[in-house]
C-alpha cells in the first residue's frame, strides 16, 4: 500500500517528537526528564531544523524530478525509449508520467485518425468531377472545390468567406437555397450559367442535424449531355425528313401506276426510272448511315500502309474526272512528286478526297475550276480542295461537318448530308483535322491535315 506524498512528509516531520515521547515513556530517567522539562525551546528548535531540512530535501528532489518530467514530456523521443530515462524520478512522478503517456497515446491515435480522414476528405473533394460548395447559417461559403470554381468561373479564395450572392451572382442558386430552407429536404434545379454557357443541375441538401442551417450544393455539368440530346433529337428529325421525301415520291409513283399509268408504256417506263432513282437514294442514305455508325463506334479498323501523297491524289482525281467533265468543270492538281510517304489507310483517305471533290462539283457552275493542292507543313501534309463555286455563308461554316446539316443552297440539291460528316470522322481517325474557308459567290476551300508519322 502506497502512502501519498503529503502524509509521508507529515509523518517524517513528526519523527523527532515521537522519538522523544517514546524515550521519556520507556526511560523515565530523572536527569533526562529534567533536561527535557528545562529545555523545551531547544527541543522545538532542533525539531524545526530537522523538519525544514527534510522539507528542503524533499522539495529539491521533487523539483528536480518535475523538471526532468517536463523535459521528458517535451521530448520528441518515442515514449517506449523514454522509459529508459526514468532514473532519478520519484515513484509518484513515474506513475504520473505513465498516466499522461497513456492519455497522450490515445489522443495521438485519435489525432492521426482525424488527420487521415481529413486528407481523405480533402482529396475526395478536390478530385471530384462534380462541383460542391457549402454555406453556413449566414449564407457564407465555407467550402468550395476546384470543379465548382471552374464551372462558375471564379477563384476558390474569392468565394470562401463571401455570401452566396456575392460569390456566385446567380439568382437561381438563391431560389434553390430558399426552396431547400423552406422544405427542409433535398431540392434540385437545372439552369444555364453565363461564364461558360454551361447547363448545370444543382442539388441542395440540408446538413442537419449535424450542422443545422448548413447546406451542401452539388453541381453537375450537363452541358455535354444536353448537346448529345440535341444532336439525337436533330438526328431523328433529319433522318425522318430525309426518308420522308423519297418515300412520299415512291408512294406517289406507285399510286400513279395503279391508276392506269401501267397501260401507257412510255409513261410507265418514266415512272419506273424515277422509282429506281428514289430507291438508289434510299440505299445510299442507309448505306452512309451504317458507314457513319461503324466509323463513330470504332468498328472500322484502318488498314494503314506507306503511301505517297501524289499517288493518293491521283487515285481520287481519276475517280472524279469523268463527273467533272460532265459538269463542265476543270479539275486540276498541284502535287509534288518528291514528297515523302506517309502512313495511312489509302482507301479511307481517298474516300475523303472523293467526298470533298463531289461536294465541290455539285456546287460549282459549269466553266468553273477545282484544284487539289498538297503542302508539307510542320511534319504533316495539308490537302486543299479549292473551287470557284457558290460559296458557303459564314454562319454555316462551323456546322457543315455535322450529320445531315445542309446550307439553304444545298437543300435544293440531292444528297444525304452525311458525306462531310463521314470525311471528318475518317480524318480524325488518322489524328488529323478538317476545316473549310469560304467567301459566298467566290468559292470555297476545304482543307484537312494528316500527320506524316
Amino acid at each position: 500500500m502506497r502512502i501519498s506524498l503529503f502524509w509521508r512528509i507529515l509523518l517524517i516531520g513528526l519523527i523527532p517528537f515521537l522519538f522523544i515521547a517514546i524515550c521519556i515513556s520507556l526511560f523515565p530517567i530523572q536527569p533526562f526528564t529534567d533536561w527535557f522539562n528545562n529545555r523545551p525551546v531547544f527541543f522545538l528548535l532542533i525539531s524545526a531544523i530537522l523538519y525544514v531540512g527534510f522539507s528542503a530535501w524533499v522539495s529539491f528532489r521533487y523539483s528536480f524530478s518535475l523538471e526532468k518530467l517536463k523535459l521528458l514530456l517535451q521530448s520528441e523521443t518515442p515514449h517506449k525509449e523514454q522509459k529508459k530515462k526514468f532514473t532519478g524520478l520519484a515513484r509518484e512522478l513515474i506513475d504520473l508520467y505513465q498516466t499522461i503517456d497513456a492519455k497522450f497515446s490515445r489522443m495521438e491515435e485519435k489525432h492521426n485518425l482525424l488527420i487521415s480522414e481529413k486528407k481523405m476528405f480533402d482529396s475526395t473533394v478536390r478530385n471530384m468531377n462534380d462541383g460542391i460548395f457549402i454555406i453556413d447559417e449566414n449564407e457564407i461559403v465555407t467550402l468550395i472545390n476546384p470543379s465548382a470554381s471552374k464551372i462558375f468561373g471564379i477563384k476558390p479564395e474569392d468565394a470562401i468567406g463571401c455570401t452566396l450572392t456575392e460569390a456566385f451572382r446567380n439568382f437561381r442558386l438563391n431560389e434553390l437555397h430558399a426552396l431547400c430552407r423552406k422544405s427542409g429536404r433535398q431540392e434540385n434545379m437545372s439552369f444555364d450559367i453565363a461564364p461558360n454557357k454551361a447547363y448545370i443541375q444543382c442539388i441542395a441538401t440540408p446538413l442537419a442535424p449535424e450542422l443545422p442551417e448548413n447546406y451542401l450544393f452539388l453541381i453537375q455539368d450537363l452541358t455535354r449531355l444536353r448537346q448529345l440530346e440535341i444532336v439525337r433529337r436533330d438526328f431523328v428529325s433529319n433522318v425522318s425528313h430525309e426518308l420522308r421525301t423519297p418515300l412520299a415520291s415512291l408512294k406517289l409513283i406507285a399510286e400513279t401506276l395503279q391508276e392506269g399509268a401501267l397501260n401507257d408504256p412510255p409513261a410507265a417506263k418514266k415512272f419506273l426510272e424515277r422509282m429506281e432513282g428514289e430507291i438508289d437514294n434510299l440505299t445510299q442514305l442507309v448505306g452512309e448511315l451504317l458507314e457513319l455508325s461503324r466509323i463513330e463506334s470504332g468498328k472500322v479498323p484502318l488498314d494503314k500502309k506507306w503511301i505517297n501523297p501524289a499517288e493518293l491524289v491521283r487515285g481520287a482525281e481519276e475517280r472524279m474526272q469523268l463527273q467533272a467533265e460532265r459538269a463542265g468543270i476543270n479539275l486540276k492538281t498541284d502535287v509534288e512528286e518528291n514528297l515523302p510517304n506517309f502512313y495511312i489507310d489509302r482507301s479511307r483517305l481517298e474516300q475523303v478526297l472523293v467526298n470533298l471533290l463531289h461536294n465541290s462539283i455539285k456546287f460549282t457552275n459549269p466553266g468553273g475550276e477545282i484544284k487539289i493542292r498538297v503542302e508539307n507543313q510542320n511534319d504533316e501534309f495539308v490537302f486543299h480542295i479549292r473551287d470557284t463555286g457558290v460559296g458557303i455563308p459564314a454562319k454555316d461554316l462551323e456546322r457543315i461537318f455535322e450529320r445531315f446539316y445542309k446550307t439553304d443552297r444545298s437543300r435544293t440539291e440531292r444528297g444525304t448530308g452525311l458525306g462531310l460528316s463521314i470525311s471528318r470522322h475518317l480524318v480524325e481517325a488518322h489524328q488529323g483535322k478538317i476545316w473549310a474557308q469560304s467567301t459566298p459567290g467566290e468559292g470555297s476551300t476545304f482543307s484537312f491535315s494528316i500527320p506524316i508519322h
